[in-house]
């Protein structure tokens, strides 16, 4: 007989299919829990916005290129629209500091409270 017998193959991948189904919906760990019901919401939706700043100092509003000097008349016009708007900054590692901090500035000059800084959780290294 020349040819290979796939047909244990099958079988094993079908039985890892299964088994990876089955464990698949465990893994979330979350409280089971029946929330009551109210006419009212209490929590408003807030507009984000994110800022990124690339490492040659490109500034990003979202997706669009906006340079420094444009975007705090931007960020007035957003926060009329939406007052409560949060924003969230990602700056390059590389970026001087001082950039970083006049784009700050331009977000506190519109008056927006509201700032976060987005960041890479820090990998825990095991020493050997």
């Amino acid at each position: 007989m020349a040819e290979i017998n796939v047909i244990p193959l099958v079988d094993v991948v079908l039985v890892l299919l299964v088994i990876f189904m089955v464990t698949a919906p465990m893994l979330y760990r979350g409280l089971d829990i029946q929330l009551p019901k109210s006419e009212t919401n209490t929590i408003k939706p807030e507009k984000r916005v994110v800022l990124t700043i690339e490492r040659d100092q490109r500034i990003y509003l979202d997706k669009d290129q906006v340079p420094l000097a444009r975007l705090q008349p931007r960020l007035d016009d957003l926060r009329r629209k939406s007052p409560e708007m949060s924003v969230f900054l990602r700056a390059d590692r590389d970026v001087p500091y001082g950039t970083v901090v006049q784009v700050m500035d331009s977000v506190k000059k519109a008056g927006i409270d509201k700032l976060g800084m987005v960041t890479d959780p820090l990998r825990e290294e095991r020493v050997k």
